[in-house]
Parts: C-alpha cells; structure tokens; sequence
C-alpha cells in the first residue's frame, strides 16, 4: 500500500503585523500629499523682476513755471 506524504515540519501561522507594517503605505501617502501641498503653495519662486521702463510722458516736468 502506498505510504501518504512524510511530515517534514509543521506549518505554523506567521505573527501578526505590527501597527507599521499594517498602515506603513497609509503613512507615507498622507505625508508625501501634505509634502507636496506645501511645495506648491508655499516654495513657488519669487517672481522674475521686471526691467526698468521709463513711464510715458514728459520725465522732466518743472513744478514752478517760474516767471512769465
């Protein structure tokens, strides 16, 4: 007769996660949302600085006409 399958060890359920382990995906998302929220609202560049344009119209004007 044909002998069944020999017991080599015997199987044991693995230990449960730790809290970590379990919601360490979780974690990081959230962190790396609230990370990325403040680089797009709180690290935008200072804007370029505009070159110095003389205004239009007369640049010297006299406040006193003086004498007639």
């Amino acid at each position: 007769m044909a002998k069944g399958p020999a017991v080599i060890g015997v199987l044991t359920e693995p230990p449960q996660p730790t809290w970590w382990r379990a919601n360490r995906h979780k974690v990081l998302l959230v962190v790396g949302l609230l990370v990325g929220y403040w680089i797009g609202t709180h690290l935008h560049g200072a804007p370029a600085p505009q070159p110095d344009t003389p205004s239009p119209g007369p640049q010297h004007a006299r406040a006193d006409p003086g004498p007639a």
